[in-house]
């Protein structure tokens, strides 16, 4: 019997995260699905069947094997950089150092800067002529280059846009998780003659994997999800070369208004970003040591 009533204790008190999940989360992603099994409804044609003619659709669309990959390089050009530079970060400012507070401040500055404010300041970094860059540029004698403008740069400059705002967002994360660490870890190590390096590979790091794999998830779902900086800076030009999968989604259901391809789209990346989710958790979950 008292069983029975924590039981029933237990289940009342996930019921409220249980509604909100079912019906902020489960329940668009099944209307989403369902949705684009059918036509985009016109004034004077109302929404029919059509079965899987989204997604025949879909495989003919250059514009979407386009922007999936963009969308995979870059996801590759920031989750690692951006995770790598939170690490060495969060190593730096966790010493003692005079002004660490300042220090600290000013690596997570940019994460509490909105996006569209984040694009409009490297908008005046990438102006060609005038932004910082080419003066830099101009200094050492280099000419002046069009970085949003020009297919071969583009994607890579708004790639910088996104580490830079995402790496102080990820050290609070890897600095919480230094400082939960044991002073001793490091005393017993030098004791044994073990070196910064190999003190970091062999102990730090593996004690951090808790936090990576947190950190890691979070990357991924925001290499597929940041989308103004994109609308800001290049609206997914030049020629499509920056256009990533959440752009051309809302571009095909708010600007040409197709509502059901724009679902057939966001059921495939929901697809994407469950199958990376159990990758995630199915490869790192066993080399992640809990305490």
């Amino acid at each position: 019997m008292e069983g029975r009533r924590n039981a029933v204790i237990g289940w009342l008190l996930l019921l409220p995260a249980a509604v909100l999940l079912v019906a902020f989360t489960h329940y668009p992603a099944g209307a989403t699905l369902w949705h684009s099994l059918f036509s985009t409804a016109k004034p004077n044609r109302p929404a029919r069947f059509i079965g899987l003619d989204n997604y025949r659709a879909l495989a003919d669309d250059p514009v979407f094997w386009t922007s999936l990959v963009n969308n995979a390089w870059y996801a590759l050009g920031t989750i690692v950089p951006s995770i790598a530079l939170a690490i060495v970060m969060a190593l730096w400012v966790d010493r003692k150092l005079a002004g660490r507070g300042l220090l600290r401040l000013a690596y997570f500055t940019p994460t509490v800067l909105p996006m569209i404010a984040v694009a409009n300041i490297w908008l005046f970094f990438y102006t060609p002529d005038y932004g910082l860059l080419d003066q830099l540029r101009g200094h050492f004698g280099g000419a002046a280059m069009n970085w949003l403008g020009a297919r071969e740069t583009v994607l890579g400059s708004v790639m910088l846009v996104a580490i830079w705002k995402e790496a102080g967002f990820f050290m609070i994360f890897y600095l919480a998780a230094l400082q939960q660490q044991s002073p001793e870890l490091r005393e017993a190590a030098a004791l044994e003659g073990c070196g910064r390096w190999q003190f970091f590979w062999r102990i730090t790091f593996p004690l951090l994997m808790p936090t990576t794999l947190f950190v890691l998830v979070n990357a991924v779902i925001n290499a597929f999800r940041l989308v103004d900086h994109i609308v800001v800076m290049t609206r997914g030009g030049p020629d499509n070369a920056s256009s990533l999968l959440l752009f051309y989604i809302y571009e095909t259901g708010f600007r040409y208004w197709d509502a059901s391809y724009a679902a057939a789209l966001t059921a495939v990346l929901l697809a994407i970003l469950a199958l990376l989710a159990l990758l995630q958790f199915g490869l790192l979950e066993r080399r992640t040591h809990y305490q």
